[in-house]
């Protein structure tokens, strides 16, 4: 940024949304008929986004560790693994609702539970009751009490029963992990702020297997690793802390927990958990399914109960903390440029590629290298309108790198070469850029990082 540019205001959860409605990354879902609250569509830049944050989770989860593996559990399972889990007795919020305008609050949500109703105003609330926030659907054709099965509430019950399956399939030793990445579903009663807290979204969670007595170890070497990856991935530590769950907040699984909260236009809010789920859980399902789930140190001859350091992060949550980290007003020459600093490794579009005008070869040349380039990265070709318009397009949906085509290019056969960030520029040979946007990612670092 130039000394006589400045960045204008922080930005407003309206804006986001707008913004994500007009470039096409979130849409209300069924828009034709006026939406469906609590649920939302991602259109092509916010497919693109989630399924490149998921990808470097995964990345950072499996590919780079030799003992975490993944799975693909089903989202519908066995009743009885809720009822082991706590999910069926304890999942649930208490509700109060009113008698007049039948509307229903969370308890914790209504100032004076004996008082008026916060939407009309009339004293008449009735007593708070308990709802549980699974969905339940039926299995089979016949709607009785033996076909009642749930919506997974989350994801991480799946990697516990298949504890066995995946250790014996896979050769693993302890400590090791199973990464999940999946829809789940809670019948929230509080949906709020945009994709934030929705009825349907996405987990990425890895449950890491422990001998009882290394519990402390591996806990803080996941504390440790999980917040290092948000600062690798760019994003602004100003925004990033702990937080501690204090005896009123500990799950009745966990020994300790922390959040790692990010600080939202609303406010800081969670956006990754890590527990310290002891042995728990897999106590309780060979208690309730009567079958042998301890591991069996073949070194030592000790068998036990491995205890369960847990990462869960919302990916939904994750897209949101992208594009409110990233957005970026800025006066640029007199005037408004809007730009969203994404890490190149999770850019929806990582390079533009335009011809600086349509005719005289320019045009099919800059086909020819887009063709190159899309081999490696993920790419858009634009031809259309003045290069600056261009440019200010791809900075307003967070595009790194742009390549422009011009009529030196026909000549020598060297681009020019954009950055996002600095709008400095530099040229390139054709046969080198590819090496050079590698290299750019590699070394990437947000303007005004530590």
């Amino acid at each position: 940024m130039a000394a006589t540019d400045v960045p204008v205001t922080a930005v407003s959860m309206d804006t986001i949304v707008a913004l994500c409605k007009r470039r096409g990354f979130i849409y209300p879902s069924s828009d034709v008929y006026g939406g469906l609250a609590s649920a939302w569509d991602y259109g092509p830049l916010g497919a693109a986004l989630k399924n490149r944050l998921r990808d470097a989770w995964w990345r950072e989860m499996t590919q780079l560790h030799d003992n975490i593996v993944g799975i693909d559990a089903a989202i519908l399972m066995h009743p009885r693994v809720w009822e082991a889990s706590g999910h069926v007795e304890n999942f649930t919020d208490p509700l109060i609702d009113c008698r007049s305008c039948k509307a229903r609050f969370r308890a914790d949500h209504v100032d004076d539970p004996n008082g008026k109703c916060p939407q009309c105003g009339k004293p008449e609330l009735t007593p708070a009751r308990q709802f549980n926030l699974m969905f339940r659907t039926h299995l089979g054709p016949v709607q009785d009490a033996g076909s009642v099965v749930y919506l997974r509430p989350e994801t991480a019950q799946g990697s516990y029963v298949n504890f066995k399956n995946v250790l014996q399939s896979s050769r693993l030793k302890v400590p090791f992990g199973i990464a999940q990445v999946g829809k789940a579903f809670r019948n929230e009663i509080t949906t709020k702020s945009f994709i934030f807290r929705t009825c349907e979204f996405e987990q990425m969670e890895m449950q890491y297997f422990v001998h009882p007595s290394d519990d402390t170890k591996w806990f803080e070497h996941w504390k440790e690793r999980r917040f290092q990856y948000y600062l690798d991935l760019g994003i602004d530590p100003e925004n990033l802390r702990f937080h501690q769950h204090g005896p009123d907040e500990l799950a009745h699984y966990a020994r300790d927990a922390y959040d790692i909260r990010y600080r939202f236009p609303f406010g800081w809010q969670e956006l990754e958990g890590i527990h310290n789920r002891t042995d728990f859980d897999l106590k309780r399902h060979m208690e309730f399914a009567g079958k042998d789930l301890t591991y069996l140190d073949e070194s030592t001859r000790e068998r036990y109960v491995p205890f369960i350091i847990e990462t869960a992060v919302g990916l939904t949550r994750s897209v949101l903390m992208a594009l409110v980290d990233g957005y970026e007003e800025e006066q640029v020459g007199g005037e408004r440029r809007v730009v969203l600093r994404f890490h190149p490794r999770v850019a929806p579009i990582t390079v533009g590629v335009f011809p600086l005008v349509k005719k005289d070869g320019l045009a099919e040349r800059a086909r020819e290298i887009e063709a190159e380039l899309r081999e490696s990265f993920a790419t858009f070709y634009d031809q259309g309108g003045a290069i600056g318009r261009r440019y200010r397009r791809q900075d307003e949906i967070g595009t790194p790198y742009c390549v422009t085509i011009d009529y030196d290019t026909m000549a020598d056969d060297t681009v020019t070469l954009r950055f996002r960030d600095s709008m400095e520029q530099e040229r390139v040979g054709r046969r080198e850029l590819v090496a050079r946007l590698h290299e750019a990612t590699r070394g990437y670092r947000r303007p005004g990082a530590g």
